[in-house]
C-alpha cells in the first residue's frame, strides 16, 4: 500500500524521465529508468554462453564445457563476472551513479544474490577500483565504492578502499578507444599502499562497467604483486563488442 501510494506520488508531484529512453519512471524501485527498459535490458543468467574467464557475452546458448574468447588470456584476475549488458536500464543507472551516489533497489536486488552466494564465504575482501585524487575530490565519492559498499552490506564481507591507490590521473576511457590505447591509459596507473593487508587475501574487486578489462586487469597485476590471490571482477555491467 504505502509504496502504491509513493508510486502514485512519484507520478503526480515529482514526475521523472526515464534515463535511457524519457519515457516516465513510475516505480521508485526502478531509479532512473523505466520499467521497459528494465524489462529491455539483458541480464545474465546460466543459460548465457560467456568467456569462462572474463565473462563476454559469447552467444544466448551454453556450451556443456567451459569456453574461452581468448581476448582475456594475458589478464590478471582468475575471473570476472557481471550482472548484465551494458545497454538500456543498467547503462542509465552507471552513467547517473557517476552524479549521484545512489543504487536503485533493481540492482540492490540482483547484488544481495551475488552477496549471499555461496562464492562469497571463499572471498576476504572487496576491493574497489580507486579513482585518482584529482578526480575523486572533483565528483566526491567513488561510485566503485558505492557498489562494493552494497555487496559488503549483503555479504558481510569487509571493503578495503584505501590499500589499492590510483598514482595517475589518467585520461577517461572513450567509447572509441580500442584494446591498446585502453591498456596504454592505466598501464602503471595502480599502486598497493598497504601490502600487508592485501597479502594472501583472496579479493573481489569492484568496478562500475567491464569494457576492455585492461582496468581490472593492471588493478589486479598490483594486488598479485603483494601477494593478493584469487582474484575476481564484479561489475555492474559488461560491454557487449559486436563480435568476435
Amino acid at each position: 500500500m504505502l509504496r502504491v501510494l509513493a508510486n502514485s506520488l512519484l507520478s503526480l508531484i515529482f514526475p521523472r524521465s526515464c534515463k535511457s529512453c524519457t519515457r516516465e519512471v513510475d516505480d521508485l524501485r526502478d531509479g532512473v529508468a523505466c520499467s521497459e527498459c528494465w524489462k529491455s535490458t539483458h541480464f545474465f543468467t546460466q543459460s548465457d554462453l560467456l568467456c569462462d574467464k572474463c565473462g563476454a557475452f559469447l552467444g544466448d546458448h551454453k556450451a556443456p564445457f567451459p569456453l574461452y574468447c581468448r581476448q582475456c588470456d594475458d589478464h590478471h584476475y582468475n575471473k570476472a563476472f557481471a550482472l548484465g549488458k551494458y545497454q538500456n536500464a543498467l547503462s542509465a543507472v552507471i552513467v547517473d551513479l557517476k552524479k549521484v551516489p545512489r543504487l536503485p533497489d533493481r540492482v540492490l536486488d540482483r547484488i544481495k544474490i551475488i552477496a549471499t552466494s555461496p562464492a562469497m564465504h571463499e572471498v576476504d575482501l572487496i576491493v574497489p577500483v580507486p579513482l585518482s585524487v584529482g578526480r575523486h575530490k572533483d565528483r566526491g565519492f567513488n561510485q566503485a565504492e558505492i557498489i562494493a559498499n552494497a555487496l559488503a552490506a549483503f555479504s558481510g564481507v569487509p571493503v578495503d578502499a584505501a590499500s589499492l591507490a590510483r598514482t595517475t590521473d589518467t585520461p577517461m576511457h572513450r567509447g572509441g578507444m580500442d584494446q591498446k590505447a585502453r591498456e596504454m591509459t592505466v598501464r602503471k596507473a595502480f599502486e598497493v599502499v598497504r601490502p600487508k593487508l592485501v597479502a594472501g587475501k583472496s579479493v573481489i574487486l569492484v568496478d562500475d562497467v567491464f569494457t576492455s578489462g585492461s582496468t581490472a586487469s593492471f588493478c589486479s597485476k598490483a594486488l598479485r604483486k603483494h601477494g593478493a590471490n584469487g582474484i575476481k571482477v564484479f561489475t555492474l555491467a559488461r560491454a557487449v563488442k559486436l563480435s568476435w
